[in-house]
């Protein structure tokens, strides 16, 4: 069990971790034990998933710790050498052949499996004290089954999440190391001049990935952690584009701050070239440390670089983006152009952010633009720049 999911509690984002430390902690003390442990069978070996213990204990047991499966009293409840109810381990003679039975010591212990979906056993979830108690019963016994039978269901959803994404992450690695995309670029033009002044470079993922568009994509690969790995590859790709752009034009390329911050290389990679080259960082990612993220990007805005905030108005975080990262291109995003020659909010927000940009000598662009109402009313509220399928949809590039 290498991870575990989230659940919803209550409004709350909990892991399954964290709910299965409580029903742990809950089985203990109903019971009256000092320890309660969740165990996993593999190769061979019992392993302590989760533990809890009595105050002054906790160094007993140890989370991922293995032992013998076979010299276990796992094994034998399991498989039926001895009871799942025992009020003192020392009164049956299988366990009195377990060293751990003298060592420890074992008193009362409870323990019932736990299933997989398929059936199989995944091991178990048990409460024991190191001394006797013969006022157990089977009414307590039941009452172990009601803790375990909710911690299976939990370990099951845990079990089928971890299914799903490790095949994700092995879907994503292997579109980073088969490059099994393509980078097509969508021009954005000068509105008064009506000529490319620079392009958008987007990703697209081969066919056999296209149950997934490219944004979602980026998504599963943040999921998995691979977003700095994917971002790099595909960066460089895009980034080769620009010997197909014209010396007086300029190439968007989409980094996270995750890879601003790993990437070591970044100044070296798009140094000699930085005058060219505007950094699109979206609404989505989060950013925790402005003022880490805009010491990594210094280097480079002294070469020349320009930083984009993407998406901007579609949410709050575009607006912090906005104001932390100081950048050189705002872009309105396409829900706030879209329709916006019609709805008197969307022009209000826009004239707002635009007016915004003029006071710190940003650059607008304005994304989406698929009629020409809409960009007769991006033209009223002087925005220079544009970008959409009206004016070009993307393609490669080619000389």
């Amino acid at each position: 069990m290498q991870s575990f999911s989230d659940v919803e509690l209550e409004g709350e984002r909990l892991s399954i971790k964290t709910v299965l430390k409580q029903i742990l902690h809950s089985a203990r003390e109903s019971l009256c034990m000092e320890f309660a442990f969740i165990s996993e069978f593999k190769d061979g070996s019992r392993i302590f998933r989760l533990v809890d213990a009595e105050n002054g204990l906790e160094e007993v047991l140890q989370i991922d710790h293995a032992d013998d499966f076979e010299e276990s009293y796992c094994s034998r409840v399991v498989d039926g050498r001895l009871p799942e109810l025992m009020q003192n381990a020392i009164d049956f003679e299988e366990a009195r052949a377990l060293q751990v039975t003298h060592n420890l010591p074992v008193g009362a212990h409870i323990s019932v499996p736990i299933f997989r979906d398929d059936g199989s056993v995944f091991g178990t979830f048990c409460c024991f004290s190191r001394q006797s108690n013969y006022h157990l019963t089977s009414k307590d016994l039941a009452s172990l089954r009601s803790f375990s039978d909710l911690a299976s269901e939990l370990l099951r959803n845990s079990l089928v999440e971890d299914k799903t994404m490790l095949e994700l992450k092995h879907r994503v690695l292997e579109i980073i190391e088969n490059e099994a995309f393509h980078i097509v670029c969508q021009p954005i033009f000068d509105l008064e001049e009506n000529r490319v002044t620079g392009y958008e470079t987007l990703t697209r993922f081969s066919e056999q990935y296209s149950d997934f568009n490219t944004e979602e994509w980026f998504i599963n690969a943040a999921k998995v952690g691979l977003t700095y790995e994917l971002e790099c590859v595909t960066g460089r790709k895009a980034f080769e584009m620009l010997e197909f752009v014209n010396s007086d034009q300029y190439l968007g390329i989409n980094v996270s701050p995750e890879t601003i911050m790993r990437c070591s290389s970044i100044v070296s990679m798009f140094g000699d070239h930085a005058e060219r080259l505007v950094l699109e960082i979206t609404e989505h990612e989060h950013i925790d440390d402005y003022v880490e993220v805009s010491n990594a990007l210094q280097p480079l805005r002294e070469l020349g670089l320009q930083i984009a905030v993407d998406d901007a108005g579609s949410g709050y975080a575009s607006f912090r983006h906005i104001l932390q990262l100081k950048p050189d291109v705002i872009k309105l995003d396409r829900s706030l152009i879209s329709g916006i020659d019609t709805d008197s909010s969307q022009y209000a927000l826009a004239t707002a952010i635009v007016a915004f940009a003029n006071e710190t000598n940003a650059i607008i662009v304005a994304e989406g633009i698929e009629t020409r109402e809409e960009l007769s009313c991006i033209q009223t509220l002087n925005i220079k720049l544009g970008q959409g399928y009206l004016l070009g949809r993307p393609a490669p590039l080619k000389r």
